[in-house]
């Protein structure tokens, strides 16, 4: 079994920063794949950024460039960095592994609100 637990969310300004961490806790060596997705109000789970294999990253195309995804080994975190944040990347933000055995554990999300 794998749990994660997201945190870092809260309330930015335009242009402003945040860094989300997903505490990834378990049977870590079985997760090839960690996903962050978001939800915003009334819309449905959209796939924002993907690390494979710890290495290989993928991200959409509208956090190309502002959005960053990476993994500490030794914390067991993966961190998704938001830079240059706008009011339409408000949303709630869940972290997601997917590995072995059809592993596919999602967190509770972190809500990330992007307001002047």
């Amino acid at each position: 079994q794998v749990q994660v637990v997201e945190s870092g969310g809260g309330l930015v300004q335009p242009g402003g920063s945040l860094r989300l961490s997903c505490a990834v806790s378990g049977n870590i060596l079985s997760i090839h794949t960690m996903h962050w997705y978001r939800q915003a109000p009334g819309k449905q789970r959209y796939l924002v950024a993907t690390l494979t294999d710890g290495t290989k990253t993928n991200y959409a195309d509208s956090v190309k460039g502002r959005f960053t995804i990476s993994r500490d080994n030794v914390k067991n975190t993966v961190y998704l960095q938001m830079n240059n944040l706008q009011p339409e990347d408000t949303a709630v933000y869940y972290c997601n592994a997917r590995g072995d055995l059809d592993l596919n554990t999602w967190g509770q999300g972190t809500l990330v609100t992007v307001s002047s």
